[in-house]
């Protein structure tokens, strides 16, 4: 006989009623007024419940006639919830884990302001970040027909992105969106080098910590350039034999550093088990997470975020929002959990760099985002609802609830790929675009 049929209905409750498994489909405000990520979801832990109580009175949730909570994992288009909207509420990085490996930050010991908008540092980032990349690319040309590693001039690249990220880490992480398959190798150790140093200013490091971490995640992949270029650009996925021979990076990367100089005995470290994993899975040493330094679990971290976001031979960049779902789904096996829940507070909804299309129709590109409103950035506008260009361009900031031309407030309704409405992130960078004023021409430069 089959089970009777049960009414699905919808329950108010306060929040301090709140309990782990209940869907929540209604709060007592809009979603766009809150920091939650997802509009409806099955709340998984404390954390969650934290961040409803801090924002709201009471939520209406789905259960059964009989009171019952109703659990459902997956929305109306059959995507599974990861649990990530618990992490962009309003609260501070949680503070590093300690580990028995130096250096290893005890507690969040510095509490960084940025001291210009991104608009304004936008100009000097350019500059840091093309050096960057003519550094990088020297490095990697420069080992493969076996030069030494000009560690006097990495360190100088370094410290300058590590400069222009403490004035405003906004304006470096919205070049590392910019992607090119051609040069992948080169780019990637730029892009993980400049997050890295956005990460350790988020986790509160001091400044020669983060100047450290910058070259550990600069020269973390130098043992590629030991690896056969056709096994390294194989556009297809590589056989065991193959991956074996790729997995020999790291210790190729540990004899480079090793002979370069004593003074990279942390990136020694990072080259050798940024691919270690805190379950013990990853390699050359199976280290579980114990033994694994602190900085090789924060720059295998942010190596997979940007490998997951980059094109390369054999796969297609995913959305940023794509990659944090990949690292909560693994943290706590594969990432350190605390360190993986901050990375992901960090990089947030929005990133800068995204292309967002606002619900009124308006497109635009995220020229800063901040911690404490990552659903409100700000966002410069240049095409119309319509999806012609807009004269002039302008800059809206989310947080202080701009009104369209209509008197409705601006919301961003989606993310979506670079080059829609044919809006390149390169373009508007190399033309100058990207400011945070109140208007630009589009033909300005």
């Amino acid at each position: 006989m089959s089970a009777p049929h049960q009414e699905i209905v919808e329950s108010q409750i306060d929040v301090s009623e709140l309990a782990i498994g209940m869907h929540v489909i209604r709060l007592d405000r809009p979603w766009e007024d809150t920091d939650f990520l997802i509009q409806g979801f099955v709340i998984r832990d404390q954390a969650e419940i934290d961040a409803l109580r801090a924002q709201c009175d009471f939520v209406f949730i789905e259960g059964r006639i009989d009171g019952a909570p109703l659990p459902k994992h997956e929305n109306g288009n059959g995507r599974k919830f990861s649990g990530l909207m618990g992490l962009f509420r309003r609260k501070q990085a949680p503070e590093p884990v300690q580990d028995t490996h130096k250096p290893v930050p005890p507690r969040k010991r510095v509490r960084y302001i940025n001291k210009v908008d991104a608009g304004r540092e936008m100009e000097t980032a350019v500059i840091r970040f093309e050096e960057a990349q003519k550094t990088a690319k020297s490095i990697m040309s420069g080992l493969r027909v076996g030069r030494t590693l000009d560690l006097n001039n990495a360190r100088t690249v370094v410290n300058h992105c590590v400069e222009s990220v403490l004035r405003n880490e906004n304006a470096l992480l919205l070049l590392t969106k910019i992607k090119h398959q051609d040069e992948y190798t080169a780019e990637h150790c730029i892009n993980v080098s400049i997050l890295a140093a956005a990460f350790g200013k988020h986790l509160g490091l001091l400044e020669g910590e983060i100047r450290n971490l910058a070259l550990c995640g600069l020269l973390h992949d130098v043992g590629k350039t030991r690896i056969p270029d056709e096994i390294l650009n194989k556009p297809g996925a590589l056989t065991p034999k193959e991956f074996d021979v790729m997995r020999h990076h790291t210790t190729h990367g540990r004899t480079i550093l090793m002979g370069t100089s004593h003074s990279l005995n942390t990136a020694v470290d990072v080259a050798f088990s940024h691919h270690e994993r805190m379950d013990g899975s990853g390699y050359p040493r199976g280290l579980n997470a114990q033994q694994i330094p602190y900085f090789a679990k924060i720059i295998g971290l942010v190596d997979t975020y940007d490998a997951i976001t980059s094109n390369r031979v054999y796969d297609k960049g995913r959305a940023s929002m794509q990659a944090l779902e990949i690292i909560h789904k693994h943290r706590g096996t594969q990432f350190d959990e605390e360190l993986a829940d901050a990375f992901i507070q960090m990089i947030g909804v929005y990133p800068p760099g995204s292309i967002v299309e606002m619900v009124n129709g308006e497109v635009g590109i995220v020229v800063e985002s901040r911690p404490e409103h990552k659903l409100k950035p700000s966002v410069l506008l240049v095409r119309e609802a319509d999806k012609s260009l807009m004269t002039p361009y302008r800059t809206v900031d989310l947080k202080v609830s701009p009104e369209d031309a209509s008197g409705d407030i601006y919301r961003i309704a989606r993310e979506v790929p670079d080059g829609t409405y044919d809006i390149v992130l390169q373009e508007f960078v190399d033309q100058g675009l990207i400011v945070t004023t109140p208007s630009r021409s589009p033909d300005a430069t």
